[in-house]
């Protein structure tokens, strides 16, 4: 099946070991000599609305992507703890 990179931006980008959102891909990086994808970007969360910069990006390697389905992206890697709640819960968790 052939996915176009605007495709593959609606798809959120889950973690099948636990079972946790990552987000959605922001860019592809891929090899300029093979034309091959290598990665997936997920940009880092913004820090109180940009003013504090970002959280680290998560690079997932194109090996580890398991399923690519209808409306997800199922990889099967180990990421750090800090990016396991990447596009957070909104202002409600803020004022309970």
């Amino acid at each position: 099946m052939v996915y176009s990179f605007n495709d593959l931006k609606c798809k959120e980008i889950i973690n099948v070991k636990t079972g946790a959102r990552l987000g959605y891909p922001d860019d592809i990086e891929f090899d300029n000599c093979t034309a091959k994808i290598c990665r997936l970007i997920v940009f880092g969360r913004a820090k109180f609305f940009g003013l504090f910069g970002r959280e680290d990006d998560l690079f997932i390697r194109w090996c580890d992507i398991e399923v690519i389905g209808e409306d997800t992206i199922l990889v099967s890697c180990d990421v750090p703890s800090s990016c396991t709640n990447r596009r957070g819960k909104g202002f409600g968790s803020l004022f309970k």
